[in-house]
């Protein structure tokens, strides 16, 4: 009991610090998504338009017509000739790169939203940090690079067909 009551006149004399929440900054800092996760999810979205970046490069300049490569090239000349899926080749080879683009550019984005000055003048201060992940962010170019690559493959073949 004597260590009880000393614990208890212990509490009682404790001072509870003082705290003006006019003084003290409101701040609100999230990420909006997980680097690691976004990066893993990332690493799958871009493996299929890079294979058959890859596909297509060693199909036209090393001339390599059989095997996988030949195989990868086939498939997405069929599946641009086939009306029912004809979709499928633009979603697969730049929608999920632009996917890739919006997850990794989110998780190395943090925003903070902070208030701060007395009662009369209140100052809101709203910053846009981007966190450097290595990850994230060749993920991020590796992406541009893929949608850029096709985008000018898209100019360049319509441009030799309408001439």
């Amino acid at each position: 009991m004597k260590n009880k009551d000393e614990f208890l006149k212990q509490m009682e004399n404790l001072q509870v610090p003082e705290m003006d929440p006019g003084e003290h900054p409101e701040m609100v800092k999230m990420a909006i998504m997980n680097a690691e996760r976004s990066a893993a999810l990332g690493v799958w979205l871009i493996v299929v338009p890079c294979y058959f970046l890859l596909c297509v490069f060693m199909y036209y300049f090393f001339h390599i017509h059989t095997g996988w490569f030949g195989a990868m090239f086939k498939l997405m000349e069929s599946l641009e000739k086939t009306p029912g899926i004809a979709f499928l080749g633009p979603i697969i080879l730049v929608v999920l790169p632009v996917i890739c683009i919006i997850i990794n550019a989110l998780a190395i984005t943090h925003v903070q939203i902070q208030k701060q000055g007395t009662q009369q003048s209140k100052v809101r201060e709203f910053r846009v940090t981007i966190k450097i992940k290595l990850w994230n962010i060749l993920l991020i170019l590796l992406s541009l690079a893929v949608v850029c690559t096709f985008i000018a493959y898209v100019m360049t073949e319509n441009i030799s067909i309408k001439n």
